[in-house]
């Protein structure tokens, strides 16, 4: 499979899409309650992996502080502050590209770091540490991360999951790892299914139609679409065994 096309697909896939990962404004809005957001305690939020900025902008509507947003793929960084634009929110909510496994932000600069669907994409202790430095004592992390939901660990899944560079753990293991980066918890809750079903794929499968008829007869292209068709299938097979667990923490 061609690395450059398969990268192409991914991001034509979901570049149009609000979201590009399982979530929802409910259960962004339900991870945020946990926190202390009276007003002057959160100043300085980054979103890590930010996409286009869906659930960026929620949090701008909520949080008075300003908003960075990080993400490696440009064209998403250029919805994501085009977006900002549109809804006024330019002056506190920015988009830039960046690797958030290498990050040259300042030490201690923010009160709230936030990251849905891309943790598990450079480990969940690897990041959990590198941005820690980046976050003020008492300051909080709220991420959203692949786990295990019940003791049954389908080998389908994790072989999955494995083969697309990422790993399930329970959420009791999370949460250890979690105490031992440097933070206390605070609460986590999983992904509700319509997070995936409703809000993902369905958006995703409209997108893909028009892939199949823009590169028709591409075996890459085919290739990709049937590996997006299985992850369905997969999600419905197994669902009540994983999914997206919403880890909210603060700093020791």
């Amino acid at each position: 499979m061609s690395e450059g096309l398969l990268l192409d697909l991914i991001i034509e896939t979901h570049a149009g899409l609000e979201r590009q990962g399982p979530g929802s404004p409910e259960a962004t809005a339900k991870a945020l309650s946990f926190l202390d957001n009276s007003p002057g305690k959160i100043s300085r939020v980054a979103d890590l992996g930010c996409g286009t900025g869906g659930q960026t902008m929620l949090l701008a509507q909520n949080i008075a502080g300003s908003i960075t947003g990080v993400d490696i793929i440009p064209s998403f960084i250029d919805i994501f502050n085009d977006t900002a634009k549109k809804l006024n929110l330019q002056e506190r909510v920015n988009g830039i590209v960046g690797s958030i496994e290498n990050l040259s932000f300042q030490k201690d600069e923010f009160d709230l770091i936030w990251s849905e669907g891309a943790i598990d994409s450079i480990g969940f202790e690897n990041g959990l540490t590198h941005w820690n430095s980046f976050l003020k004592k008492g300051g909080y992390i709220a991420v959203t991360c692949p786990s295990w939901l019940t003791g049954e660990h389908p080998i389908e899944v994790e072989k999955f999951w494995g083969d697309a560079g990422s790993r399930l753990d329970t959420i009791a293991h999370n949460i250890s790892i979690m105490q031992k980066t440097g933070y206390n918890i605070l609460a986590t809750f999983a992904l509700p299914e319509k997070c995936w079903t409703d809000n993902y794929f369905t958006p995703r499968q409209t997108a893909e139609k028009i892939l199949l008829e823009k590169y028709a007869g591409n075996k890459t292209a085919e290739d990709f679409i049937e590996n997006n068709k299985y992850e369905v299938a997969l999600y419905s097979k197994y669902k009540q065994h994983y999914g997206y667990v919403f880890y909210i923490g603060k700093k020791m």
